[in-house]
């Protein structure tokens, strides 16, 4: 069955499964319709500025502080533990998580990559990728560090939250915000992808500047789900990650039981494929912020705590120009996903499900065989990049790979070898 969703990014929605389940006047009466409880969800601190607070009011049949004592949960593959001592400058890139031959639900397949800061600091983010092949059958997740930005690569994901139910397939992503309880199942019987944990200020549109009033991540584009309750009682679990750490708790109900929400704090989903490209059609091609879909903004005016970066499909135009992504060094570092296709600066290695890792200052680029195609190309002609979405996260602290993600059997530790092949191609006579 196809499902409803409301348009926009950030907007005051209002929906309720049942006629009359939204209280009209006020927000926390004495007693709420249909004997709900009312209850608040703020993402942001209550004297934010109005154009920055975000809340939702909740009316649900039980409270969330209706559940069992918490307990640790070893989860030895998903936590925060980004790696101690030195880092390597080095290049690193992975083929894809392996498929998991024992039932796996979406929560058990993560495994944590890389990541910087803490959910304490309250800046970073940690970079995680996922393989399962299970749905999470009476199992509740809910990550109060950070909100969740989820990238599919192979497979749907249907995620039943407690403000209504999100379906993503690749070349969708999906925006769970912090503390917002889900379960996530599998249409397709199996999924992998990627998700970022983002412990700074919430993921906002980037403002476009120069580009006007159109154009990048349009906001009519995200879709936030209407209200869909589940009355169920039962043996279930609760899930809590709270402070790097995972906790457990029984439940005697689920908790996806709001019969009707209003508010701007809410879970969205955005087809990537809906992103309006902006590029050079002249010469050169701009920096990759023209790729921007969301950032995380800092405490630094211009630096963003976390940027989400994608490279669809597009034409290059440009003359006299070198036009895959050029050689470079960046202040930042960076984390690159392959969801489809093939990405245009690497000819072979770099495939969908895999990922790569550039840190602050190591040199990085296109491959040897790329080079040379892109510095013979016929400029008369555009190039039509089709059939691809990589993707990058981006942040301005060094990210730290994990113990696991540097020991892995399905890194590439050949990486290197790609830039081997570039030649000298020095002339000291003028041309």
């Amino acid at each position: 069955m196809a499902l409803n969703y409301q348009s926009g990014f950030g907007n005051e929605f209002a929906t309720e499964a049942l006629p009359g389940a939204l209280p009209v006047g006020r927000n926390s009466p004495q007693r709420a319709p249909y004997g709900l409880y009312a209850e608040q969800i703020s993402g942001t601190a209550f004297t934010a500025p109005r154009h920055s607070n975000r809340r939702s009011w909740l009316y649900r049949i039980r409270p969330a502080a209706l559940h069992g004592k918490f307990s640790a949960l070893l989860h030895p593959r998903f936590h925060n533990a980004f790696g101690d001592g030195p880092v390597t400058p080095e290049q690193l890139r992975w083929s894809p998580l392996p498929m998991p031959s024992a039932p796996t639900d979406w929560l058990d397949g993560l495994y944590t990559m890389a990541g910087n800061g803490s959910a304490e600091a309250g800046t970073g983010a940690g970079i995680h990728v996922y393989a399962a092949n299970k749905d999470m059958d009476g199992r509740f997740f809910y990550d109060a560090d950070g909100e969740l930005l989820i990238v599919p690569q192979q497979g749907r994901l249907r995620i039943a939250t407690e403000m209504g139910v999100l379906e993503v397939e690749p070349q969708e992503i999906a925006l769970i915000p912090r503390g917002i309880r889900f379960s996530v199942s599998l249409p397709d019987g199996a999924a992998r992808g990627y998700v970022c944990e983002n412990f700074g200020a919430m993921l906002k549109l980037p403002d476009l500047g120069p580009i006007g009033s159109n154009g990048l991540a349009n906001p009519r584009d995200f879709l936030a789900p209407v209200a869909a309750y589940e009355d169920r009682t039962g043996q279930f679990e609760l899930v809590a990650k709270f402070q790097g750490h995972l906790w457990r708790a029984d439940l005697g109900h689920s908790p996806l039981d709001v019969v009707a929400w209003h508010g701007n704090y809410t879970p969205c989903k955005y087809d990537l494929r809906r992103f309006n490209t902006i590029g050079s059609i002249s010469y050169d091609h701009p920096d990759p912020s023209i790729f921007l879909v969301l950032h995380s903004p800092s405490d630094s005016e211009g630096v963003s705590n976390l940027d989400f970066v994608i490279f669809p499909p597009r034409w290059l135009v440009a003359q006299d120009t070198f036009r895959p992504p050029w050689f470079h060094r960046n202040i930042a570092s960076e984390f690159m996903g392959l969801v489809h296709g093939a990405y245009d600066a690497k000819a072979e290695g770099f495939v969908p499900g895999g990922a790569s890792l550039h840190n602050s200052m190591s040199g990085h680029g296109p491959d040897a065989a790329t080079f040379e195609k892109a510095s013979k190309a016929d400029l008369t002609k555009p190039d039509v990049i089709r059939d691809t979405m990589a993707f990058m996260f981006e942040t301005r602290h060094v990210l730290r790979p994990s113990a696991q993600a540097l020991d892995a059997a399905h890194r590439q530790a050949d990486y290197q070898q790609c830039w081997q092949g570039l030649a000298r191609h020095f002339t000291p006579e003028k041309r």
